[in-house]
């Protein structure tokens, strides 16, 4: 034979594919008209069934693996809530036993799904185990709350629960969505969305506490100090997530705007408080004007600066094309 039989059988499987050489395909084609061992090689390497039997065979340990993980995550699970479960089974006992009814008993089940929300679920739920997770911790501290209000009494439970949903989604909304199968619908808006969370949930809890202390003047004095507030959180966010520059030019954008806000926006506030209030007071605004002042003189700065290092750069960049 011409050719050696280890330098054909290493190139049989470009020439199955099609990606050799237009040399080393007519080589191969002349020694596996004479070689029956590279030939039958070649078949094998085209023979379908066995690329089919290493691919199920594949998806046959992988699915079983997922099983055997699977049930062991359901037996932790199971294991830490029978734990759970036996302070709620102890005050039901104790609640019989005494005749205190079942008060106890359904705050200590509601107070028994915090825990269980976070190490019971994740074991538990096939997928989606951080987001879940979240939303279950966020319902069983709500529904605690819930279940003390139905048992105690008092107007507190929308204050309480409407401030834990705002401090819940503030710590929680940034990975909830980033994570399947929220970030799958959000895409490139998931800072929007967290912010718009954010803000939701901030004036649902100021709207909740103006209904239960039931005040004349406490909404209109709540929106003229909270409303510029979240504007600049806004605008800070907007500059930082969208203004096509460099850093600098973003810190000095920021700076620039917070300075801006610090005359203008606090006098905002402070006409709408008064006004709201009916009283007459007069604060200076000149530290304020100083502030302002000196702040946007750094914030021209930074922002000059910033778009003479981006021109530089982008010169440099041209030259390196």
């Amino acid at each position: 034979m011409k050719y050696d039989c280890s330098i054909i059988q290493d190139l049989l499987p470009l020439y199955k594919d099609g990606i050799c050489s237009d040399s080393s395909r007519k080589m191969i084609e002349e020694h596996i008209a004479e070689c029956h061992t590279c030939k039958k090689m070649l078949d094998d390497l085209n023979d379908i069934d066995i690329d089919e039997m290493i691919i199920k065979e594949k998806e046959n340990v992988i699915e079983s693996q997922s099983r055997f993980f699977k049930r062991k995550s359901a037996i932790a699970g199971s294991v830490i809530a029978a734990i759970f479960a036996l302070p709620i089974l102890i005050c039901l006992i104790a609640d019989l036993a005494t005749g205190n009814g079942f008060g106890w008993f359904f705050i200590v089940f509601a107070a028994m799904l915090i825990p269980s929300s976070l190490f019971v679920v994740p074991f538990m739920v096939p997928k989606y185990k951080m987001f879940a997770t979240m939303t279950s911790f966020t319902a069983s501290i709500i529904l605690l709350l819930a279940v003390c209000r139905i048992y105690n009494g008092g107007n507190w439970f929308i204050v309480a629960a409407s401030s834990v949903l705002f401090g819940l989604t503030v710590i929680f909304s940034p990975f909830i969505a980033c994570r399947r199968p929220i970030k799958n619908y959000l895409k490139s808006f998931k800072g929007l969305a967290v912010m718009a969370a954010d803000t939701f949930t901030f004036y649902l809890m100021i709207i909740c506490i103006g209904i239960t202390i039931k005040s004349a003047g406490y909404f209109s004095l709540a929106f003229s100090i909270s409303v510029p507030l979240i504007l600049l959180v806004w605008g800070v966010f907007l500059i930082i997530r969208y203004l096509p520059f460099n850093g600098l030019v973003k810190v000095g954008a920021v700076i620039s705007l917070i300075s801006l806000f610090v005359y203008f926006g606090t006098n905002l506030m402070i006409q709408l408080s008064l006004k709201s209030s009916s009283a007459e007071i007069y604060v200076s605004q000149t530290p304020n004007m100083i502030v302002m002042i000196f702040g946007l003189i750094i914030g021209v700065i930074l922002t000059v600066i910033g778009l003479l290092v981006g021109t530089k750069r982008g010169e440099k960049n041209e030259k390196i094309k």
